[in-house]
């Protein structure tokens, strides 16, 4: 059973929830990297261990540090067993954490009955295979206890023995309801009348998910139990009989959805994590599927799109959070297409933002995808066949361009400065192989990419500063702008072809495009060229021009070089 951990950091302020910071891959670095940000300002931390089942999709989730000066010390004399356990009675079982804690230990199991959790503490029959399976209800309940005993001072048999007598009762319960017909057997057409009989009833959700636990007993596989359960919401009646059918219907897609196994069977098999996660996020929107589709999903789609189903939208969008927590990679061949996949991502369900899904948590898990994208074996492998060292420096701010979080850029930029600044990328550069004009136009691009970046200040400085330099080396070993000026040309035409150079991102900044800058303000101020420029620019014209406009049109060009309109206008000589 392939698994994967890692371990997660948390941290809280004095007032407000948890929010994620970094994840570890060991544990004694997490633990150790939560107690050292217990600084100012922060109320709490912990450590959370969460382990991975890829052939499920499903994630364990066990909180293994917490520490905060505001934590609550029980006296060890106060405590007693009930306190200890996470539920005293068999109706506990059925709390939204009791179901969710539950669907974490035996997700295989689950998955193998085409099952929901509701389902399974309402149907005799499935309860009897879980009992069967003697050590797979042993273990579970032991992690609960293990769980459950390290943040107190009960004994781990005494919680486990507790958890037996619980679950006992739990089963027994269930098992004396089938007997006495307590869940009525009912067809589709019939749950809204049963809601509304129920509602006023303290029993009544659970009589009413056992009817509805019954009828899809027999549905052929999850798209089929989806497509019934969304088929009964037109069954719901006003008030609060529709309520509560509509809350049971709700709860079990929700728990359908939370299962790797079940979002598989609907969305059907994809080439990879990616294409899965564009599906699963079109779900979300409520954007219709590709044609083809299974009719659960289609169904259930149309009823996202109407913003139903709240329980059930919130589950899939912590499925989207955690698989985007998880360390598989969306495009395992190829980086490229792995941004691109993630930005595309990005795109379609940062427009989704919203009561199900807050901002934070999302630039959380982008943040954290991102770092695990900038390793030195990651880039290693992208940068392996790149054709030379400028290749590499665009291919490093292509990574830069689509991730996020400003301590992912500041080590990137670790890796840049190192091929900017070696002897090959000068060399490079300085090589007559490539035509000087297509050497000082890769240098601009680049110094212009670079100087556009996320990068830290003084790192951006430094790498815009070093491809300027070279370019200034470039064009001053060829002479560039001494041949500009020799040619047997008229001001205009030398002052026209230095601003298309700009146009073409010829010249880096500061230095090289000052003296190109300074250059054309040199030929705008040399007598008669407002004269010529008309002429040139009339030259072909069917039309004659007028002057105002010619003027109006080269300061736009002027201002796109940099040279602002109040220097053009001086400098230009009649």
């Amino acid at each position: 059973m392939p698994q994967e951990i890692h371990f997660e950091v948390f941290t809280r302020r004095h007032k407000g929830g948890w929010k994620l910071v970094d994840v570890q891959i060991e544990r004694d670095l997490a633990i150790k990297q939560a107690q050292g940000l217990m600084v100012e300002g922060i109320g709490g931390v912990k450590v959370v261990k969460e382990t991975y089942n890829e052939e499920t999709g499903d994630f364990l989730s066990l909180k293994i540090f917490e520490d905060g000066r505001n934590k609550m010390k029980t006296v060890p004399a106060q405590e007693d067993v009930p306190s200890a356990l996470p539920c005293f009675r068999p109706e506990d079982l059925y709390s939204y954490h009791a179901r969710q804690t539950i669907a974490r230990l035996i997700p295989e199991f689950l998955a193998r009955n085409k099952a929901t959790v509701t389902e399974l503490l309402h149907r005799a029959d499935l309860l009897e295979k879980l009992e069967a399976t003697g050590t797979l209800l042993q273990h579970a309940i032991q992690k609960i206890a293990v769980a459950q005993a390290s943040s107190t001072t009960t004994p781990v048999q005494q919680i486990i023995k507790s958890l037996h007598d619980l679950m006992e009762k739990s089963f027994h319960r269930v098992y004396r309801d089938k007997r006495n017909g307590v869940f009525p057997e009912v067809q589709a057409g019939g749950f809204g009348a049963l809601a509304d009989k129920l509602a006023d009833k303290s029993s009544g959700a659970y009589v009413l998910n056992g009817a509805i636990a019954r009828y899809l007993s027999n549905a052929k596989g999850w798209d089929e139990k989806v497509f019934r359960l969304v088929a009964m919401m037109d069954e719901a009646n006003e008030g609060a009989g529709g309520a509560l059918l509509l809350s049971s219907i709700d709860t079990i897609i929700a728990e359908t959805l939370g299962g790797s196994a079940a979002l598989q069977d609907l969305i059907g098999a994809k080439v990879n994590l990616g294409a899965a996660l564009m599906s699963l996020v079109e779900l979300f929107l409520g954007r219709e599927p590709a044609e083809g589709s299974k009719e659960g999903l289609v169904w259930l789609t149309k009823r996202f799109a109407k913003d139903e189903l709240p329980e059930s939208r919130t589950a899939i969008a912590e499925r989207i959070l955690a698989e985007f927590k998880s360390f598989k990679r969306l495009c395992p061949n190829s980086l490229f297409e792995e941004f691109k996949m993630l930005r595309r991502i990005a795109n379609h369900v940062v427009t989704g933002v919203g009561k199900y899904l807050s901002h934070e948590d999302l630039v959380a898990v982008f943040t954290l995808r991102s770092k695990r994208l900038i390793t030195h074996e990651t880039l290693g492998e992208h940068l392996a066949d790149a054709a030379g060292p400028d290749e590499k420096l665009e291919r490093l701010l292509f990574v830069e361009e689509n991730i996020i979080g400003v301590e992912n850029k500041r080590q990137l930029a670790t890796f840049v400065v190192p091929i900017v600044t070696a002897n090959s990328f000068e060399a490079h550069f300085h090589s007559p192989r490539l035509p000087v004009l297509a050497r000082l136009q890769k240098l601009g691009e680049l110094n212009a990419r670079v100087r556009q970046s996320g990068f830290q200040e003084h790192q951006l400085t430094e790498i815009a500063d070093h491809l300027d330099r070279i370019a200034c080396e470039v064009a001053a070993n060829c002479k560039l702008f001494e041949t500009f000026d020799a040619k047997p040309l008229g001001h205009v035409e030398k002052a026209l072809a230095i601003l298309r150079l700009f146009a073409a991102n010829s010249f880096t900044e500061p230095r090289l495009s000052a003296k190109a800058r300074e250059l054309v303000v040199g030929y705008l101020s040399k007598p008669g060229f407002l004269t010529g420029y008309v002429a040139h620019v009339s030259k072909g014209a069917t039309e004659k021009l007028d002057s105002d406009a010619c003027v109006a049109e080269l300061m736009k060009t002027l201002e796109k070089a940099g040279i602002t309109q109040e220097t053009g206008l001086k400098s230009i000589a009649a």
